[in-house]
């Protein structure tokens, strides 16, 4: 960054009265102010801009600014930033969930009706452009020392085998002293079960029938009416349902082990909603088995979406009851079970497996579930992959597919200590799973140790890293306001222009079909230094404008013209472009679903390639597990890696 500023400018800083004075008076605070401005100056300089890019805040109107936890960009090229009730209690409490419509081309804004809390829900890119978004919020934490009543967790018994039962938030269980406990949420508990079964003697003729009865069960997370010690308990009990009569109270009735006011975590809900992205608006599909707050969901090769841990209803983590939606049919079965802390990141990779980079977000003992690997979902088989350092510092870490998708490389980047930790590291590390045996292989290390840094594929097939912070949360104002570019093909960082906006904790980053990267939320715990304010969410959008698209760039670079909304059964798909002839590379690129530094979406996919005068024909490969179904931006770029702005085109391999 070798840029001085002119002797012109020099004068104009440094050679007016009152900044001598000021100098005089204050050398420091000139010093810095000076620094600033020359900084400014710099930053400005078109030179500058082509070697390392610029930023720009996005003007938001004061009424559709919102805490953005999720970040997705749909086909229409709108960007879906949702907030939920955005870790507000105040808003949790009052009913106030809030999703705005972002229009980047436009530069406009829209309120959306959100009809439950999806704060801290995951989502995924469906086949048909829709975004299934599920799980979400339940209730707040209550952290020690400020819980008043006695909960926990109520197991709801049904011994009728005639019938389910409902029972509605707010309903009291009274213990056999008498002390009462309120639901925080409904709970709807199946009909018994009754076998049949016809024993023998041993001379071989058959007895009387018999009948067994196995009561169904279900859970729901309870609180004391009243506060005080008389709710605690630590007996094993059964507890009468208030408001029951005749057979329906001696069929149904609670069973609780404990109820303390210990600690209560977040909990889950199950509901699912796809987002309609034409419509704009959420449709309700069927809930999920299990609530879950804080889940992954993974595309898979075949389009359904595989949902992975979260907090369930009663706060702990799901212990590896995993589930999978299918969008023919809009509903949930069983997936194979396996247990990982909450928000892994997991990619779905060639033969269809899935790898679990150690990359998560949160929750969990650390002993648990952190070790990567490669996850045969067929046969539920995990195989462990080794050899990356500081492997107790992988939570709030990035994790990507390095471009392009073909060469089956993983890279993980910075992540910290379990829970609070003040420990970071500025470890990168790649493994390659085209090798024998797969291991991770050290990469280049970040400028510091960086939590929560947001990584982002560009269509010039480097990966654009920004923002994070040194500790959980940014404390110590320890926000990294750096951003560099790694270069898969020399292994190597470059540097980029830095933002002027830090983000950690809840914060997001997306290509968009333009070819700049957008910068949203940042949820720091305190608003100081010395740790002695608390910090406020980070509602402003800045946008980062790479070197490709500097200067005169936008208008050299390649236009496509018209061509089709779908890949053909051979996976390609032909344009009209003046332009083919300077066009030397073609890339789909997977629209972004982010939250928590957590990505699984973002792929680029690499493209065969063959021109006419005025018309350029891409070719996918026919492999669902490199190209899982679904809507994609498609860039020509030319031989400068200037990308046209994004065509969107739906590819669906698994009919070639």
């Amino acid at each position: 960054m070798a840029y001085r500023p002119s002797k012109k400018f020099k004068r104009t800083l440094l050679g007016g009265g009152a900044l001598v004075v000021l100098a005089g008076l204050n050398a420091p605070a000139a010093l810095s102010f000076a620094e600033e401005k020359y900084h400014a100056y710099k930053i400005a300089q078109p030179g500058y801009k082509a070697r390392y890019g610029s930023w720009q805040l996005v003007h938001v109107p004061g009424d559709h600014r919102l805490n953005a936890v999720h970040a997705a960009l749909l086909r229409t090229g709108k960007v879906l930033l949702v907030a939920g009730s955005g870790n507000n209690q105040k808003d949790f409490d009052a009913g106030s969930f809030e999703t705005i419509l972002w229009d980047p081309a436009a530069n406009s804004f829209e309120a959306v009706a959100t009809p439950e809390d999806f704060f801290c829900a995951g989502h995924s890119q469906l086949p048909d452009g829709r975004l299934l978004v599920a799980g979400g919020t339940a209730r707040y934490e209550v952290l020690d020392g400020d819980v008043k009543r006695a909960g926990g967790t109520m197991r709801v018994r049904n011994e009728s085998i005639e019938k389910p039962v409902t029972l509605e938030k707010g309903t009291v269980f009274r213990s056999p002293t008498g002390v009462e406990y309120v639901s925080r949420s409904d709970v709807t508990v199946p009909r018994a079960r009754r076998e049949f079964k016809v024993p023998y003697d041993r001379s071989g003729r058959t007895e009387p029938w018999e009948t067994k009865v196995t009561a169904a069960e279900a859970r729901v997370f309870v609180e004391a009416r009243e506060e005080g010690p008389e709710g605690l308990t630590t007996q094993a009990a059964q507890y009468r349902i208030v408001g029951l009569t005749g057979k329906d109270a001696l069929n149904v009735y609670g069973i609780a082990q404990k109820l303390t006011t210990e600690k209560q975590d977040f909990q889950g809900i199950r509901s699912a909603y796809e987002f309609d992205p034409v419509a704009e608006r959420y449709v309700p599909v069927a809930p999920m088995k299990d609530a879950r707050w804080y889940p992954t969901l993974v595309t898979l090769q075949d389009g359904r979406v595989l949902a992975v841990s979260g907090l369930d209803d009663v706060g702990d983590i799901v212990p590896g009851d995993n589930e999978i939606y299918d969008p023919e049919t809009r509903k949930w079965t069983k997936g194979p079970f396996r247990y990982f802390p909450t928000y892994p990141a997991l990619f779905l990779t060639k033969g269809g497996k899935l790898f679990y980079t150690g990359s998560n977000a949160g929750y969990g003992p650390a002993d648990k579930g952190r070790v990567p690997g490669l996850w045969d979902l067929r046969r539920n088989v995990f195989q462990e992959i080794r050899g990356i350092d500081d492997p107790d510092r992988l939570e709030t870490s990035a994790s990507l597919i390095l471009p392009p998708v073909q060469e089956q490389k993983l890279m993980v980047l910075g992540g910290g200590g379990v829970g609070e930790s003040p420990l970071s590291t500025p470890r990168t590390a790649v493994v390659d799973l085209k090798e024998e045996s797969p291991v991770f292989r050290p990469g280049p290390a970040l400028p510091q140790g960086t939590r929560y840094l947001s990584g982002v594929l560009l269509p010039d097939d480097t990966v654009f890293t920004t923002g994070g912070s040194r500790d959980y949360r940014g404390r110590g104002a320890s926000d990294i306001l750096k951003a560099q570019f790694y270069e898969p093909g020399s292994n190597r960082f470059r540097p980029a222009a830095d933002p002027t906006v830090g983000r950690n904790y809840h914060s997001e980053a997306l290509l968009l079909p333009d070819g700049r990267v957008a910068t949203f939320g940042s949820d720091p715990l305190f608003g100081d230094k010395d740790n002695t304010r608390l910090g406020t969410f980070e509602q402003r959008v800045e946008v980062y404008t790479p070197p490709y698209l500097q200067g005169d760039a936008p208008r050299k670079r390649p236009v496509l013209g018209d061509g089709p909304q779908e890949l053909d059964r051979n996976g390609r798909a032909t344009f009209r472009t003046e332009d083919a002839a300077r066009v030397t590379e073609a890339r789909l690129m997977r629209p972004s679903a982010v939250t928590h530094t957590t990505d699984v979406e973002q792929r680029s996919i690499e493209l065969g390639l063959t021109r006419t005068e005025d018309s350029i024909t891409v070719e996918a490969p026919l492999d669902p597990s490199l190209v899982p179904p679904g809507w994609y931006m498609l860039f020509a770029l030319d031989a400068e890696g200037r990308p046209s702005v994004a065509k969107w085109i739906r590819a669906d391999v698994r009919k070639g």
